[in-house]
């Protein structure tokens, strides 16, 4: 029963962490460029991003089913050059992660990043820096308090997530059962004590995670 609760966790870590440096690494960019870029079809962009938080995730699943299927926009390039599809693959799980995490992601880091004074980017401009250099020495860097923000609440909800993965991913016993669809089949399946042992697990990752994060957000924020 061990090994049963074992692997889901191993999966659920190894999509948690490729996701949300996915998020990390995009999200800051296209937080930066919503808080500080004016550019047309800007609110559009923004409601794009921002549509994942507020759609059902099985909804969210079932876009990415057709964007990422053999007969899909994505999926049918990518089978066609190298014969491999995307659904009901780790791989679609991480993609799922990812996609309902960002807003989460952008949402924190946009708003940190628009809390940033001007003026001492206006300064480093004036100083010779480019506004590559000022975003990586300025503004990030007095935004961090969001930006880890951000990548907690990202990698919480990726550790979480249900819906969109299950649609995308299936729930494949050793490749994309999640501890959140194996607490799900555990379950139905009338496996109380699997289903406990799950809950409990993921619930003492989760608090473990939150408590180390937030001891490391203190000391790298002094």
């Amino acid at each position: 029963m061990l090994e049963d609760a074992w692997i889901p966790l191993l999966i659920t870590l190894k999509v948690a962490v490729l996701s949300t440096a996915f998020v990390a690494l995009l999200g800051i960019l296209i937080s930066y460029a919503l808080a500080r870029r004016e550019f047309r079809g800007k609110w559009l962009a923004d409601i794009f991003v921002t549509l994942p938080l507020v759609l059902p995730p099985t909804v969210t699943g079932y876009l990415l089913v057709v964007l990422l299927g053999k007969n899909g926009i994505i999926g049918q390039t990518i089978f066609e050059l190298t014969g491999w599809s995307l659904l009901f693959t780790w791989h679609a799980a991480v993609i799922a992660a990812f996609v309902v995490s960002l807003p989460l992601m952008v949402k924190t880091t946009a708003s940190a990043i628009g809390a940033v004074d001007r003026e001492l980017e206006y300064a480093a401009y004036t100083l010779g820096h480019s506004e590559l250099e000022t975003m990586l020495f300025v503004t990030l860097p007095l935004a961090k308090k969001g930006i880890l923000a951000g990548i907690v609440l990202s990698f919480a909800r990726a550790v979480g997530e249900f819906g969109a993965t299950l649609m995308v991913a299936g729930n494949i016993p050793g490749k994309t059962n999640t501890m959140s669809l194996s607490i799900y089949t555990a379950f139905q399946s009338g496996n109380d004590a699997l289903a406990n042992i799950l809950v409990i697990t993921l619930v003492v990752v989760s608090l473990l995670s939150m408590a180390l994060t937030a001891r490391f957000v203190d000391r790298w924020s002094v």
